[in-house]
């Protein structure tokens, strides 16, 4: 099989240069808006800890600025574009663009397969909150839009320079499309990485001198009902008294999850979805099979926000609602409180680029 996607993954390279290179010659327009704009994407397919980033970002910026987040929608059944509400289904917007409702509500989200259209509405006033800084969520690839500050982000465990083209490996683009990038946050690091792995990731990335690198990790934070009437659970009152747990995902990466989840039960049911899953009556019926099964009665089923997000789409089934399960929160954390470092850029960018059009 290796044999047969190598040469297309030659094919797909060449592809993705000649489309890349047709936007730096200006052969393809890429446009720029009067208003600061923010890119946060990868090369990579699958998981590397983006929408946590992109809600650091919000946090730290809604303050002092109005915010609009712009997306995709992936797999979203809508087309066009879509302001996200409070009470959009996943469906009709993306399980994404309705977590991060759902987590800031006073944040304008919007979902378009063209991010110049929805760009151009929220500009002229005609949807949105007329913001002061716009977050393009993972539009690295979408280059129609030229953004004012892009961040890279690379997960730790799958560098980018140890990795190929689509299909034969997991890059969108080529390892040196890294370039476009002015901040590159190597994410999901050890907390403990050994600091000679972290020069060798550096020295491998030979990122520009204006290029700023950082490092970034995941931090759990302790269970969430996904019901409200289910009540209040601590991972510690589950590690006291030797909780089950049925780990539910429909995720990219789940395997961080499920180590953090075993330090602290005493064993974990891992039922797996592919990333995005749209979860059905059928796939509640197999979560509670693997519940069942377990004699204690001290187990709960535990998942991640964004499936959260989804599986509340099943409320109309009451046995969903009659399950103990919980979400775990993810954020991210900065190493060596570089945080300061981030967010001083991001400022700087912003009050730069907004003199810029006074």
């Amino acid at each position: 099989m290796s044999i047969l996607l190598y040469p297309l993954s030659l094919i797909y390279g060449l592809v993705m240069w000649i489309r890349n290179r047709l936007f730096d010659f200006g052969f393809l327009p890429s446009q720029e808006f009067p208003i600061p704009i923010i890119n946060v994407g990868n090369i990579t397919v699958g998981g590397t800890g983006k929408t946590p980033h992109v809600e650091y970002l919000i946090n730290f910026l809604r303050t002092n600025y109005k915010i609009c987040v712009v997306s995709r929608g992936y797999k979203r059944s809508t087309t066009g574009i879509y302001e996200v509400k409070r009470d959009s289904s996943f469906l009709e917007v993306g399980d994404e663009p309705k977590q991060i409702k759902q987590k800031y509500p006073d944040v304008c989200v919007i979902v378009s397969e063209s991010r110049v259209k929805a760009i151009k509405k929220i500009l002229s006033g005609q949807i949105g909150n007329q913001p002061d800084v716009i977050i393009l969520d993972d539009a690295y690839q979408h280059r129609w839009v030229k953004p004012g500050f892009s961040i890279l982000l690379i997960d730790f465990h799958r560098p980018i320079y140890d990795d190929s083209l689509l299909p034969y490996g997991r890059l969108r683009e080529s390892e040196a499309e890294k370039m476009r990038a002015d901040m590159v946050i190597v994410t999901k690091t050890p907390k403990k990485v050994n600091p000679i792995d972290r020069r060798i990731v550096s020295k491998n990335l030979s990122l520009y001198p204006h290029q700023t690198l950082l490092y970034s990790a995941i931090q759990y934070g302790n269970l969430k009902a996904v019901f409200p009437e289910i009540g209040l659970l601590t991972f510690d009152f589950c590690k006291k008294n030797k909780f089950t747990a049925v780990l539910v995902t429909g995720i990219a990466n789940p395997v961080p999850l499920k180590e953090f989840l075993g330090d602290i039960f005493v064993e974990v049911e891992h039922v797996k979805f592919p990333d995005h899953h749209n979860f059905t009556s059928r796939d509640l019926h197999r979560i509670l099979s693997v519940y069942d099964k377990i004699e204690s009665s001290n187990k709960i089923v535990v998942t991640t926000e964004k499936d959260a997000v989804r599986l509340q789409e099943l409320m109309i089934d009451e046995k969903i609602t009659q399950l103990p399960i919980f979400y775990v929160p993810v954020e991210v954390h900065f190493l060596d409180d570089t945080q300061e470092v981030f967010e001083k850029k991001i400022v700087s960018y912003i009050s730069k680029d907004r003199r810029k059009f006074e």
